[in-house]
């Protein structure tokens, strides 16, 4: 089944931070995102489309103050007390996401290989455009796995965000992975990623405004 690198994760404390990291870093200013009342966090979001990567975006993600507390672990890490130590130093690519049409099938062969990618969720918000709507791959825990090597697996619905995003000048050339057994790279495989045995566990390779930039996942 068909599977696509959909978008970057890369983690504030707030998202003012974010977008003044994104326009110090990569020369853009992200457009609106919108509000996750699953988790209680808010993003702001910019196209990285490249021939690689074609409907690929990234996403500046942080808790949403003014939210109430969610219930439960938040995605990606972003309650645990490292990833908070982590962005006191400043935003940062923290995780990358794999768009796929057969969700529930990954994560149960990831299951049956000893890996718990987590419960396929439904989640929403709503956009000027209209309603997001997507399934998505995520422990109770919160926890993002091997540093962040191991993607989320993501499954929209009918629209997607990258269908609405202006294009920002940002391109990304690849998005190298580090770290993962060669037993699960089949099941993340997608154009433009690169899987190595060592380095840091995310490098992403971008032509910007402000020339070629490379963002690192800290392990």
């Amino acid at each position: 089944m068909s599977a696509a690198l959909d978008h970057l994760v890369i983690a504030a404390r707030t998202l003012d931070e974010g977008v003044a990291w994104c326009e110090a870093t990569l020369g853009v200013t992200p457009a609106a995102g919108g509000r996750h009342a699953l988790m209680s966090t808010h993003n702001r979001l910019f196209s990285i489309a490249s021939p690689a990567a074609p409907r690929a975006y990234g996403e500046i993600i942080a808790i949403d103050p003014d939210a109430p507390d969610p219930g439960r672990a938040r995605w990606f890490d972003l309650d645990s007390p490292e990833m908070h130590r982590r962005l006191a130093g400043g935003p940062q690519l923290i995780h990358w996401v794999l768009r796929c049409d057969d969700i529930e099938a990954r994560c149960e062969r990831l299951r049956h290989a000893g890996v718990d990618r987590g419960e396929v969720t439904a989640a929403q918000r709503q956009t000027p455009q209209g309603l997001l709507q997507w399934r998505i791959s995520v422990r109770a825990d919160g926890a993002r796995l091997f540093d962040g090597a191991l993607p989320t697996l993501i499954q929209w619905g009918a629209r997607h965000p990258s269908d609405t995003l202006p294009d920002a000048g940002v391109r990304l050339d690849r998005l190298q992975v580090a770290g993962l057994p060669q037993s699960l790279v089949p099941d993340c495989a997608a154009d433009g990623v690169v899987f190595v045995v060592r380095d840091t566990p995310l490098c992403a390779y971008m032509s910007t405004p402000l020339g070629p930039v490379s963002l690192r996942a800290t392990a």
